[in-house]
C-alpha cells in the first residue's frame, strides 16, 4: 500500500485545489452590505 498511495492522492488534491482557485479568481467579489439607519442611537 506504500506505492506512492499518498503522493498520488496529494497530487490529485493540489490539482483539486488549483482548478478551484484558478475559478475562484474569476467570479464577482461580493460587495452588499446591509443599509444602516442614519441615526444609529435607534
Amino acid at each position: 500500500m506504500a506505492d506512492n498511495y499518498l503522493e498520488k492522492h496529494f497530487e490529485e488534491y493540489e490539482a483539486r485545489k488549483a482548478a478551484y482557485l484558478r475559478k475562484k479568481r474569476h467570479l464577482p467579489k461580493c460587495s452588499i452590505r446591509p443599509e444602516r439607519p442614519d441615526d444609529e442611537a435607534l
